[in-house]
């Protein structure tokens, strides 16, 4: 018999929607900001201790790297959801047979592009038209980085396993360790040992390996649903389709998604290190405003997961509305702090007068749209919890790629500048909400229907909270 343990999983098709909201995304976003903070200081290390070279060749390789990275966020994203619907259907032998051939399919594909990524990464800087002035650099720190791409495939497939089940609080805690472990080997490889951007990169690795290393015990040593059975390993072709049905469009959409940021990158790099510099620093600053309404976003994908495998409708259409609410209020109070002293949260990073005059003029015209950001990630995540996750990844991809190069070409046609770089992403942005709102409204209305009938038939839709 297989055991649901209440203290380790959470069902979402019960309860207070805002507090399980509220408490499901909290750890999700603590675990953001840790994983931004480590990301951070290695910008912040290689900026303030090494040189602003080195710091744009980190950035310069930032993209390239999120083209890999994404690809697994993406499939741990999409595949969540076919855990999630599982659990709420409480089909937990499927749900069983679903981890252990998830976890296969992570390992293969995490090696195969771990070896991938490390031969063609001189591809990948010239497809970004790298500076000769940061390019061994660049090249040294990618390729170093690229290695532990193999502990972030496990990782992410399987955190999506735990915040399927509810349980948010051991990937943030797992996070946590993980991010202080970065930080400290920032500072001795860097600062003690001298070892620049190679550095940087080796404390990543590491600190993705620990992460990697927790969560395998953790589902190992569980007695709840999610435990890992070593013997139990194998792929199972009829759950894989599922697999892939699920968790392939979202993976394929973060690679494109990031793939077009490689062509955003390569009109930066035109403008020298100090704007490369500057930007970098901006995104890592943006990172955290946009990881809230991210973080909601992932929480109202297994919400959204769990309560149309339970038929419990309403709760769905609640969950959005409070869930918006909530991406609306803190991006304006963590955007409007930011946008009050940009200059010294630019001085963070580096002391380079137009590395900080690009980063200020970059977190000036993206924060406000944040509120429109907002809106693209709950209605995408929510698409993809209703399973529509290939209609999810063509309507991401046409606002954030197609849109988006459009405006490109066009923008740097009549006035090259930094400026229109800048603004190709709240564009993105904007197109790919207003399409995705469209669906969200008419992907619902059969569940509304069905919602109604319930609830004039007597049925359990009376009881929603």
């Amino acid at each position: 018999m297989i055991r649901v343990d209440k203290k380790s999983s959470k069902d979402l098709t019960q309860g207070n929607i805002f507090a399980l909201i509220l408490t499901y995304t909290v750890p999700v976003i603590l675990g953001q900001i840790f994983q931004n903070l480590y990301n951070s200081v290695d910008s912040i290390v290689v900026g303030q201790c090494v040189d602003v070279s080195a710091l744009a060749a980190v950035s310069c390789s930032n993209d390239i790297s999120q083209l890999i990275v994404g690809f697994f966020t993406g499939l741990s994203t999409g595949s969540s959801i076919l855990f999630s619907r599982l659990y709420g259907q409480r089909r937990m032998e499927d749900l069983r047979h679903a981890i252990h051939t998830g976890l296969c399919f992570a390992v293969i594909v995490g090696v195969g592009m771990a070896l991938v990524g490390v031969l063609i990464c001189p591809a990948l800087l010239h497809l970004v038209n790298c500076p000769e002035d940061i390019w061994d650099s660049a090249v040294v720190y990618l390729r170093i980085y690229l290695v532990g791409v193999f502990f972030t495939s496990v990782y992410n497939v399987l955190s999506g396993v735990l915040r399927a089940v509810g349980d948010s609080r051991s990937p943030f805690l797992f996070l946590v360790v993980a991010s202080l472990t970065n930080v400290v080997l920032d500072f001795v490889f860097v600062m003690g040992l001298h070892m620049g951007v190679a550095g940087v990169a080796i404390a990543t690795i590491c600190s993705q390996m620990l992460s990697c290393c927790l969560i395998l015990v953790k589902m190992t040593v569980t007695d709840d649903v999610y435990r890992l059975h070593w013997r139990e390993l194998r792929v199972d072709g009829k759950i894989l389709r599922q697999v892939a049905f699920y968790g392939l469009p979202a993976a394929i959409q973060m690679c494109i998604v990031s793939f077009s940021n490689l062509f955003i990158q390569r009109y930066l790099n035109d403008f020298g290190a100090s704007a490369i510099a500057g930007v970098g620093a901006a995104k890592k600053i943006d990172g955290y405003v946009s990881m809230l309404p991210q973080s909601v976003g992932l929480t109202l994908a297994s919400f959204t997961s769990q309560n149309l495998g339970a038929e419990r409708y309403d709760r769905v259409f609640r969950g959005v509305r409070i869930g918006l609410g909530m991406c609306w209020v803190s991006v304006a109070a963590i955007g409007g702090v930011i946008l009050c002293v940009p200059e010294f949260f630019a001085r963070i990073f580096t002391d380079d007068a137009e590395a900080i005059h690009y980063c200020v003029t970059m977190m000036q015209i993206m924060i406000p749209f944040y509120l429109v950001m907002s809106i693209h990630s709950v209605c995408s995540n929510v698409i993809r919890g209703y399973g529509k996750s290939a209609l999810a990844m063509v309507l991401v991809v046409m606002g954030m790629v197609v849109f988006r190069q459009i405006f490109m070409a066009i923008s740097m046609h009549l006035r090259p500048c930094v400026e229109n770089v800048i603004w190709s992403y709240p564009v993105g942005w904007s197109f790919a909400a207003a399409m995705e709102l469209v669906c969200y409204l008419w992907l619902s209305r059969p569940y509304r229907k069905a919602g109604l009938r319930k609830a004039a038939a007597g049925g359990k839709e009376q009881k929603w909270s």
